[in-house]
This record gives structure tokens, C-alpha cells and sequence, in this order.
């Protein structure tokens, strides 16, 4: 009995855990710099997009919509597409959140997590930074 209460406990303090690193995720970003495999992508081509976090869903808006949730900790993400281009696909990413801005790098294969916020020579790594809405 011991042990079970023990696991739950953990599982709230997970489950805790994630919510307070969504909660300052929370709200609608705009994209201000973007680049993949070492080479910087223009913005413009991305205006009309709308990327919005609320607790653990997402969702970006685009030429189609993209949805689904997110798990964080402290450093990482994970991002899980249930609808749209991305459905059933996971990708693992770090991020950082420094007053309203927000610098996200993806690697688009999903299977490990990128180690530092550089894509230069990872044609799979993708970094996007957002700026929150007003």
C-alpha cells in the first residue's frame, strides 16, 4: 500500500510539474526567426500562420491546421500531432522562454532530443522562435 501511494504521489507531482511549465506557455506566438539544417528560412513565407498553446493542447494554423498536445519539464517538450500534416507523429525538442520570447528546436526525426539550440548540419533539426501575441 505503501509503494502505491508512493506512485501516486509521483504521478501528481509529475502531472503538476507539467502543467506549471505549460501554464507560461500558454497564449498566442507569432513566428520571428526560423531556420533548419543551418540555414536561416525567411518569415514571410510563415505571416499567416497562428501558433497557439492552451495547457497541454496546440494548435497552428496555416495553409491547413495542425493540433495536438504537449508534455513539458523544465528544458524539453514534447510535442504528439493528432490532427492534421503531424498526426501520430511525436517530435522532441528543447526550448526557452525568455520574458516573451519563446526559441523552440525540433528534431523532426523524434528520436532523441536536440542537445543544444543549434541546427548547423542536422538536416533534421528545425529551430523556430515566436514572439507572444499581444
Amino acid at each position: 500500500m505503501r509503494l502505491l501511494s508512493g506512485f501516486l504521489f509521483f504521478l501528481l507531482l509529475v502531472g503538476c510539474s507539467n502543467q506549471n511549465h505549460l501554464e507560461k506557455l500558454n497564449g498566442t506566438w507569432e513566428l520571428v526567426a526560423q531556420e533548419i539544417g543551418g540555414m536561416k528560412l525567411p518569415v514571410t513565407a510563415s505571416l499567416n500562420q497562428t501558433h497557439v498553446i492552451n495547457g497541454e493542447e496546440y494548435s497552428m494554423t496555416a495553409e491547413s491546421v495542425d493540433k495536438g498536445t504537449i508534455s513539458a519539464n523544465e528544458t524539453q517538450l514534447d510535442i504528439f500531432g493528432t490532427d492534421g500534416p503531424n498526426a501520430g507523429k511525436t517530435f522532441k525538442t528543447i526550448y526557452k522562454l525568455e520574458n516573451d520570447k519563446l526559441t523552440i528546436c525540433y528534431n523532426l526525426s523524434g528520436d532523441s532530443y536536440p542537445e543544444e539550440f543549434s541546427t548547423d548540419g542536422k538536416a533534421m533539426f528545425f529551430m523556430a522562435t515566436f514572439e507572444k501575441a499581444n
